[in-house]
């Protein structure tokens, strides 16, 4: 499966719908779960000045924001607790629910959709980010 978005392919981003992708493989994620998700999204993309990174937002359920990050790279920290990591550390195994770049993706949606490719959010800005605005 290939997606383009302004010249970048993503094989990992579906064509249609949305799919279930292993995380640690082409990333991790971070996920925090309603108004402190958006919240979350917006402190990133001023702290940035623009566009963070890949951002997927849920429309149901717990209104998780998950925040793609470089794969590996969310272990091993004291993230604050009302934060989820998706990764792949001994004896875990975690999906994450990615979205089409286009069409009927609901309850998905990208917030900010892959600009380039190998460009993820920055996982120490968003770990500095989540304590600042959790605690």
């Amino acid at each position: 499966m290939n997606a383009i978005n302004g010249g970048v392919t993503a094989d990992w981003i579906p064509e249609y719908g949305f799919h279930l992708r292993k995380a640690g493989v082409q990333f991790d994620a971070v996920r925090v779960d309603g108004d402190a998700g958006r919240r979350l999204a917006d402190l990133m993309e001023e702290l940035v000045g623009g566009e963070p990174g890949p951002v997927v937002s849920e429309s149901n359920g717990r209104r998780g924001v998950y925040f793609l990050v470089p794969p590996g790279s969310t272990a091993g920290r004291p993230w604050p607790r009302e934060v989820t990591t998706f990764n792949s550390t001994t004896g875990r195994i975690s999906y994450v629910p990615v979205p089409a770049l286009g069409g009927d993706t609901w309850p998905l949606m990208w917030r900010y959709p892959p600009s380039r490719a190998g460009r993820f959010v920055h996982t120490l800005i968003l770990f500095n980010a989540a304590y600042a605005l959790l605690n």
